[in-house]
């Protein structure tokens, strides 16, 4: 079969729809990241497999796969439209912008404090920050350069996929809270004000993980919950703060806290710790990690990962 000339392709239109549906297996998700109808995905991409007379995907009920041709051009559309973006940024150069994905309070709490430092080396760099404990299809929104994923279950063939921290918790308050009502047993925790973080956070869609909370902590350490708790909620933030205003002790992921412990805004509660078996991973992008800006910005997030 003689090759296409370029004047017999499909629109460029209709092959970047079509990345953007391949890349989410989901005409619903690409309608929402391209701000169209559904319908309207799905009419181009029909009109797509009209021109090339192949089909492009798999249709079952909720859910959709490529074929082997969907697969292949899928590819190639990819690398070709970030040469297309490549070449287009060349021409109009400006502030280098980085976009990561992350969690609500790992995006509060870790990644924004080295965000800050590394403008301060590259001042010239912007960065766009995607934060969210809802939306599980937020790393693959197009133009995401790096995601922090709880858990690689979107991990992408191609990509690069670090290992940055297993899951550890531990009790903490402030040294105040601490000075008026411990040093804490365990029996002394199940007589203080336990901030609680609700099993709806461990459920939302950028999660869904079993819960670590008190409950299992207290079970890990061969006893049972038994204190009361003036607030429980499904936003880490809040519960953090709630934990700085010295009003009783939280479940402190610890490399969400390590910047309190460090300044001394936090102290750890109690020995004891939880692991829950399961890690965090950062996922870079395989066509952003061939910008050095980007490149030098994952390496700045993993040396601040070392001990």
């Amino acid at each position: 079969m003689p090759p296409l000339r370029r004047r017999h392709l499909p629109s460029l239109g209709a092959l970047a729809t079509f990345e953007v549906a391949a890349k989410h297996l989901s005409f619903t998700l690409a309608a929402r990241e391209l701000n169209v109808t559904q319908g309207a995905i799905s009419q181009q991409i029909r009109l797509l497999e009209q021109a090339l007379e192949t089909a492009l995907f798999v249709r079952r009920h909720n859910a959709l796969d490529l074929t082997p041709e969907g697969a292949t051009l899928y590819a190639s559309v990819t690398e070709g439209l970030d040469r297309i973006t490549g070449g287009v940024q060349s021409l109009r150069p400006g502030p280098e912008v980085i976009t990561v994905t992350a969690t609500d309070a790992l995006a509060a709490y870790w990644l924004k404090p080295l965000v800050d430092s590394f403008r301060r080396a590259h001042p010239g760099t912007s960065f766009t920050i995607l934060a969210s404990d809802e939306d599980p299809g937020l790393s693959q929104y197009s133009g995401v350069d790096i995601a922090l994923l709880c858990g690689n279950e979107r991990f992408e063939i191609g990509d690069a996929l670090h290992l940055m921290y297993p899951e550890v918790a531990q009790p903490v308050c402030t040294p105040a809270y601490l000075a008026a009502h411990g040093p804490f047993t365990l029996d002394g925790l199940n007589r203080t004000n336990l901030l609680h973080l609700h099993d709806r956070h461990w459920s939302s869609g950028a999660i869904q993980w079993h819960p670590l909370g008190w409950a299992e902590w207290f079970q890990a350490q061969g006893a049972a919950l038994e204190a009361r708790s003036s607030l429980s909620t499904n936003k880490v933030t809040l519960l953090t703060e709630a934990c700085l205003a010295g009003e009783g002790v939280m479940l402190g992921i610890h490399n969400l806290v390590r910047g309190f412990i460090q300044s001394g805004a936090l102290v750890w509660a109690h020995p004891a710790t939880i692991t829950s078996g399961r890690a965090n991973f950062m996922k870079c992008e395989a066509a952003a990690l061939r910008r050095p800006i980007v490149a030098r910005f994952v390496d700045h997030l993993l040396a601040a990962l070392r001990p």
